[in-house]
Formats: structure tokens, C-alpha cells, sequence
């Protein structure tokens, strides 16, 4: 930080960043550079053979040359493990040595090319053992070469030309409306740049307008998030470490353990809708179809459904779109236990803003299930990434009526399915009594969520179960309209429940002010974050603040003189703490329903993420959930079969615990 200026651009590397690809290069060539010394002072005399001089200066001249880039790799190594993030003063020689190893490449491909040509020469007859060493060493220059042009294209900018002189200069020499201006052609450059990333990635997605739409809204999330900051990818993964260091500091420190305002809500009411929780999340499983039931069953899986992918059941049920769609129905049949002709509609037609969903008779708790499948493609993650708000036109009373763009979009979609093709009204046709349940599992929770939200008015008694909801999903009132009709369950530091716009700017800010207060190289950061992760420790030996009294010095962004983009960045201030405004775009968007969290115990313990863990279940308010989390656990902790896994654990273990309570009460009866 910031990202180095080489010839005349800016580069996705800092110059702290070459310490660990250096030291690893630096000890090939060390081995590499021993091993042809050894070798020409050993096999010197077989040298005296027909091409044999030529081999003889080829040797000599390799052994001067990696001596040479030995030293100037030592001298890169060296310089990038000096100075701090954000003061790079101490790495200014850095561009220098950078043109002088690169330089070294063309001796070294030269070299290289001569060495090809010599052994390819068909009058060259020496000791094999003296041939074979220099074809090693002749491919061993070209991997390293070739490594160092994919490293070139890895860290290459495209945005770097535009902001390269700025970069150096800093933007005192601007004002007010130049600053403004040229900040705006950076985030038009950049939105340009990763909307043409997006579709080279999402090539095969399809080209409807409603993909076109959600290439153009993905693209502004990314530009608008990441235009007005000049970190490079280490420095986001050195702050995180950072961050979880100073989150697990305050976990342990008493003084700074936050207590919470409880929900007020009876123990019953959370044990019967941990049970629905339980029996419904198998729905918001099978939603998922084939996929999740190989991978939570590998080894019996395929034997299960193999009979049912031969079937052909298409004449009694409508399937639209996707492949394999009797793998599919024969996963469901198995994942939620119910029969062939409890099933009213299956649907895996998937599109950006369309979502595979099913609808089934649930007779064990006399309801109409609706399940919604969560993220499992690429126009799903499209789905996920329009982030901006759209207004919402519902009939009923409430202010502010807004919520995420692409999952309102999906539950649109899924609605007009159920209402204007009629399968909500076949379902209710069949059986009239039933009530109305809507589940699904992180996108499928939200567009569940909104789903409920909008068939209300029409099914007064409807209920929703969202399993790992994403945060940024309803406006303020919508949200506690919600309350009464949808419940949440969240495990552990899931991250999708603390996921919005506004976290993540959070996330950022928060990055930034640590990575500014840090006083130690961002190598032993690394280092000690990857110790921390693996084997623990006491967060309490790790910097996350600068010693003594240097705060004071840090009024101001460190680079704010070098960098354009921290110096003009809205989100840089490393003493304010408190909620800035969101951009009309994407204003403050909070979870559905009431929120069951399931806790770890223990969660200050080092525990691997795939180890097992005790969980205990509470209610929680949404605040609980207005930071996102650091830890090894905050992606595991998304997955289905570890939340399904997690929930059978605490159901199970609370009523032991309420069978052990009432055979107490009952022996003290009789006593």
C-alpha cells in the first residue's frame, strides 16, 4: 500500500509485498546456483570433449549471472521487509531494483535460448550426466521466466495507466472540481473495467436484459466499493488478520464484552420454532436438489438416486428447464422423506432473477411448503451482486418500502409463478385446510422472506423460515413487519447474515484504520495471522496499534500526500468510529423476521473448522448482527449440511435437557 508505480502505471502489488515470492526465488536460485558450482567443479575435466567449450562458458557465465540475481534478489527481499503498510518511505529504492531484476531477465532468456540451441546441436558428444545437468538448468530458467510473465498478468492494473500520475503527485496541486472530476472518470473507468471482467467470467450466462442488467449493477457494486481505495490484495488479507486478532482480544477482555439487549420472548416460543426450524430446513435442503445431496452423502449418494435419474415421472409432473431433473426429484424424495404424489409443482429453470423452487404437501405438519433454492450458479451470484434498493409497491401500511434489487426481482418472479399459473391455488385446492410455509436457505431465505411479505395480504396465516438470510435484504419498517410471520436462524459468525453494502464499506473502514495503526511489517503480520489461525495464541502479543503516544501522528492518512485515492476517499478516517451515511444507491438494509442465533461455546477456543462444536440457541436483535465477523468458521458456517448438522445437535440436546427437567419435577412430585 499503495500499489507500486513501475513504468509509468500503477501494479496490484505494494513493494512489502515481495518478500515471501523473493525469499522463495531467492532460495531456488541459492540451491540452483550450488548445484551448477558443484557440478562444474566436478565435471570441469569431462569438459574437454567436442562442443565441450561451449558447455564450458555457458557454465561460467550462468554461475556469474545467478550470482548476480542472487544479490539483487537479496537487496529486493531486504527492502520490501523495511517500513510499515502505510509507510513506505523506507521501500523507496524498491521501482529501482524491480528495473534492475527485470533487466536481468534478458541476459537470462538469452542465456537460456543459447543453452537450448547447444544441446540441440548434434555436435555436441559429452558426458550425459554434464548434458542432462544443463537441460535442467535450461528448463528451469524458463519455468522461472515463465512464472514471472503470469505473475506480470496477475498483478497487472488496468486502471493503472489512469492512475499512476496521480499516485505520486497526490491531488494537492487539483482543485475542488478537478479532484471531483477526476475521481468520477476513475469510477467510470473502473465500472467499465469490471463490467467486462463480469461477462468474460459470466460468458456463458446468456445475454437476456435482464442479464445485461445485472452485469451493469455488479459492476457498480464493485466500482463504487473498491474506487476510492488504494489497497492491494495483501493488504485486505493483512488487515483481516489484524482484525480478527483485535476481535478475539476483545472477546477475552471482560471490560470489553458487549452485552446485548435480550429479545423478551418466552423459552417455549423458541423451543417450538427451533423444532420448525429443524423439520423445515430439510426443505430448504432438497431445494438444492442432486448437488447438495451428493456432496452431504458421498458415499451412498449416488447408489440412492442412481434408479431415479433412469425414471421418467415428466408425464405426472411439470419440470421446466435444467438437466437431470429426475436426479433431482429422486434427492428431494430423499432429503425431505415425503412421496412422489405429495409433490405439486418442481421447478429448476434457472435465469438471473428467476430461482428453481418447489412446492409440496407437508401432511406431518398439515402445510403447503414453498421452498426456494439458494446461490448455486452463476446467475444466482448475479442475483446476489445487484445490490442497490428498488422500491417495493405492497399492499399494506408501511413506510419505506424498499429492499435488495436482485432478491426482490427472484421473489417477483416466484410469485407471479405461484399466483398467475395457478400453483398455489392447485395446492389449497387439494388441501384447503393447510397453512402456508415458505423456507429457504441464504438467496432462497431472502427471496422466501420477500415472497411471505408479499403473499401477506392474500394468505393472512402465511410463515416463513429464512435459514442464513443475507443481511442487506428489507428496509427499516419492512423489516419489523416482518417480525410477526418470519423467523431467522443464523449459526455461529455466519457471514451472510452480516452481509449489506453498509458492512461492507464498515468492513473497509475498519481495514483501513487498523492496517494505519499497525506498526509492524506487513510480512510478520502475515506470518503471525497464519500462526494465529493454525495453531492460536494470545491475541494480546499481536500489533494492532501503534505504540505510545504516535497516534497523534496519524490525524492524517500516512499516504495521504502520495495516494489519490485515500486522499480523496470518503471512507478514509481512522478515528471515526460511528455510521456514516450510505449512498442513495444502497441505503441501510437489515434481516428478515425475529433472528434465532445458535452460539458456539466456547468460541474464544482455537477449533478447526470442520471440528466439532457445542451450539446453544437464543434469540437476538438485529444489531447483533451489524458487523461482520473475522474467522476461520465465517464460510463453513454458511454451508447447509454444517448449519442442518448444527441444529440437530441443539434440538436434540434441549430436549434431553427438557425430558431431564420434567423427570425431576416428576420425582420430586412423588417424593
Amino acid at each position: 500500500m499503495p500499489g507500486m508505480v513501475l513504468f509509468g502505471r500503477r501494479w496490484a502489488i505494494a513493494s512489502d509485498d515481495l518478500v515471501f515470492p523473493g525469499a522463495f526465488e531467492l532460495f531456488l536460485r541459492v540451491v540452483w546456483w550450488i548445484g551448477i558450482l558443484i557440478l562444474y567443479l566436478k565435471q570441469k575435466e569431462k569438459l574437454n570433449c567436442v562442443g565441450g567449450a561451449l558447455l564450458n562458458s555457458y557454465l561460467i557465465v550462468l554461475i556469474i549471472l545467478l550470482a548476480v540475481i542472487i544479490c539483487v534478489i537479496s537487496a529486493v527481499v531486504y527492502v520490501s521487509m523495511k517500513g510499515t503498510i502505510c509507510n513506505p518511505g523506507p521501500r523507496k529504492s524498491m521501482p529501482k531494483l524491480i528495473y534492475i531484476r527485470l533487466a536481468l531477465f534478458l541476459p537470462e532468456m538469452i542465456w537460456a535460448s543459447l543453452g537450448v540451441a547447444w544441446i540441440a546441436d548434434s555436435g555436441v558428444h559429452c558426458d550425459k550426466t554434464v548434458v542432462n545437468a544443463i537441460i535442467a538448468t535450461v528448463i528451469v530458467s524458463w519455468i522461472i521466466i515463465a512464472s514471472t510473465v503470469v505473475t506480470v498478468i496477475i498483478v497487472f492494473d488496468p486502471l493503472g495507466g489512469k492512475m499512476s500520475p496521480y499516485s505520486t503527485s497526490g491531488t494537492d496541486h487539483l482543485d475542488t472540481n478537478d479532484s471531483s472530476q477526476l475521481l468520477n472518470g476513475l469510477k467510470t473507468a473502473a465500472r467499465s473495467v469490471w463490467e467486462t471482467r463480469i461477462k468474460l467470467i459470466c460468458c456463458c450466462v446468456g445475454k437476456d436484459d435482464h442479464t445485461r442488467v445485472a452485469f451493469s449493477s455488479t459492476a457498480e457494486l464493485f466500482s463504487t466499493y473498491f474506487s476510492d481505495t488504494d489497497l492491494v490484495p495483501s493488504d485486505i488479507a493483512a488487515g483481516l488478520t489484524l482484525l480478527h486478532q483485535q476481535q478475539d482480544k476483545k472477546i477475552k477482555d471482560p471490560e470489553e464484552v458487549v452485552s446485548h439487549s435480550l429479545v423478551v420472548s418466552q423459552e417455549s416460543d423458541l423451543d417450538t420454532e427451533l423444532e420448525n426450524c429443524h423439520h423445515y430446513v430439510q426443505f430448504a435442503a432438497a431445494a438444492y436438489g442432486w448437488p447438495l445431496y451428493i456432496y452431504t452423502n458421498p458415499l451412498t449418494g449416488c447408489c440412492k438416486i442412481g434408479g431415479d435419474c433412469c425414471k421418467n415421472r415428466t408425464a405426472e409432473y411439470e419440470f421446466i428447464g435444467g438437466d437431470h431433473l429426475n436426479c433431482h426429484f429422486g434427492s428431494i424424495l430423499h432429503t425431505t422423506g415425503l412421496q412422489y404424489r405429495d409433490f405439486i409443482h418442481i421447478s429448476f429453470h434457472d435465469k438471473v432473477f428467476e430461482l428453481p423452487f418447489l412446492v409440496a404437501l407437508d401432511h406431518r405438519k398439515e402445510t403447503i411448503v414453498v421452498a426456494v433454492r439458494g446461490t448455486m450458479s452463476l446467475q444466482d451470484i448475479l442475483t446476489d451482486l445487484s445490490a442497490e434498493s428498488e422500491s417495493l409497491n405492497l399492499e399494506c401500511e408501511v413506510q419505506d418500502c424498499f429492499a435488495h434489487k436482485g432478491i426482490s426481482q427472484a421473489a417477483k418472479y416466484v410469485y407471479q409463478r405461484l399466483i398467475n399459473d395457478g400453483i398455489l391455488s392447485q395446492a389449497f385446492s387439494i388441501a384447503p385446510e393447510y397453512q402456508l410455509v415458505l423456507v429457504g436457505h441464504s438467496l432462497g431465505a431472502g427471496a422466501a422472506s420477500l415472497l411471505a411479505i408479499m403473499l401477506k395480504n392474500s394468505y393472512p396465516e402465511v410463515k416463513c423460515y429464512a435459514f442464513s438470510p443475507p443481511r442487506g435484504l428489507l428496509s427499516k419498517s419492512l423489516s419489523e413487519y416482518s417480525k410477526s410471520f418470519v423467523v431467522s436462524l443464523v449459526l455461529g459468525k455466519d457471514v451472510i447474515p452480516r452481509l449489506s453494502v453498509t458492512n461492507l464499506e464498515d468492513l473497509k473502514r475498519r481495514i483501513l484504520r487498523v492496517i494505519a495503526h499497525c506498526n509492524k511489517p506487513k510480512y510478520k503480520i502475515l506470518l503471525r495471522g497464519c500462526w494465529y489461525e493454525l495453531f492460536g495464541g494470545d491475541p494480546d502479543n499481536f500489533p494492532t496499534e501503534l505504540e505510545g503516544g504516535n497516534q497523534v501522528d496519524l490525524t492524517q492518512p500516512l499516504l495521504g500526500e502520495q495516494s489519490l485515492l485515500i486522499h480523496g476517499s470518503p471512507s478514509y478516517n481512522i478515528f471515526d468510529e460511528s455510521p456514516r451515511e450510505s449512498p442513495t444507491r444502497y441505503p441501510h438494509l437489515y434481516p428478515p423476521g425475529r433472528i434465532i442465533h445458535l452460539v458456539e461455546d466456547d468460541s474464544s477456543g482455537r477449533s478447526c473448522c470442520c471440528s466439532t462444536s457445542r451450539y446453544s440457541a437464543k434469540w437476538a436483535t438485529e444489531a447483533e448482527f451489524s458487523k461482520i465477523l473475522i474467522g476461520p468458521k465465517m464460510l463453513t458456517d454458511h454451508m447447509p449440511d454444517i448449519l442442518i448438522r448444527a441444529l440437530d445437535s441443539v434440538v436434540s440436546e434441549r430436549a434431553t435437557c427438557i425430558s431431564c427437567s420434567t423427570q425431576e419435577n416428576f420425582n420430586t412430585n412423588i417424593a
